[in-house]
């Protein structure tokens, strides 16, 4: 749960990045997808580990899409486990 907590605060990071009048969705979008998956199972490292994954990708495309610096996000992919 740490961990997840951790990844979910760097992608907020991230998301003040983006152009203002795009913040607010993409917060909310975050939100809203941590609390979809808060009720994944803690011992399944397979399962943790792909939605790790699915966040960092995600979250690059978006930075991609505003044409800000892949880089901002190597925080989170140290924090996903080097993906």
């Amino acid at each position: 749960m740490n961990k997840a907590l951790r990844i979910y605060g760097e992608v907020l990071r991230l998301v003040r990045r983006l152009p203002a009048d795009s913040r607010p969705y993409y917060a909310k979008y975050a939100r809203e997808n941590f609390v979809n998956y808060r009720e994944l199972d803690d011992n399944d490292p397979a399962a943790l580990h792909e939605l790790f994954l699915r966040a960092y990708n995600h979250s690059v495309w978006v930075l991609n899409k505003y044409s800000v610096d892949q880089a901002a996000a190597s925080k989170l992919k140290e924090i996903c486990g080097g993906v």
